[in-house]
């Protein structure tokens, strides 16, 4: 796992064995399949590939087709910049933005680890797909 800064965004950037164990644990293939996770773009965003290689984005929550948005390129992880105030951190949301969360208080943002996200994610996935079928 690589991460730092790109400009004004935050990365976490993963290897290819990281990449195949993280798109299970965050349920991306049963959504969206024939894309793979490689990373995080500011926290709020996968950056995903699909077999040919083209990159995309898309919020983890909701992680629903029609927000996948086509990405240019991803810098190489030596071209990050990083910063120890975040390394293995990731800000989450306590309620996510599509749920009405708001971004700017500080009482709806926690740090967590990887293994957190990746079951809150799988959360409220799931709760966002139940709210959508009603």
């Amino acid at each position: 796992m690589n991460e730092g800064w790109s400009g004004d965004d935050y990365l976490i950037l993963f290897d290819e064995a990281e990449s195949e164990r993280l798109t299970e644990g965050y349920g991306v293939r049963q959504i969206l399949p024939g894309l793979t996770v490689v990373g995080l773009l500011g926290w709020d965003d996968f950056i995903l590939r699909n077999d040919g290689g083209q990159l995309f984005r898309a919020p983890t929550v909701p992680l629903v087709q029609r927000y996948v948005e086509s990405l240019s390129e991803v810098p190489a992880p030596s071209r990050l910049t990083q910063d120890h105030r975040f390394t293995g951190k990731i800000k989450w949301y306590t309620q996510p933005l599509v749920f009405g969360g708001d971004p700017s208080a500080e009482q709806n943002i926690i740090w967590i680890d990887i293994a957190k996200h990746q079951e809150l994610v799988q959360w409220w996935n799931s709760k966002y797909a139940e709210v959508a079928r009603e």
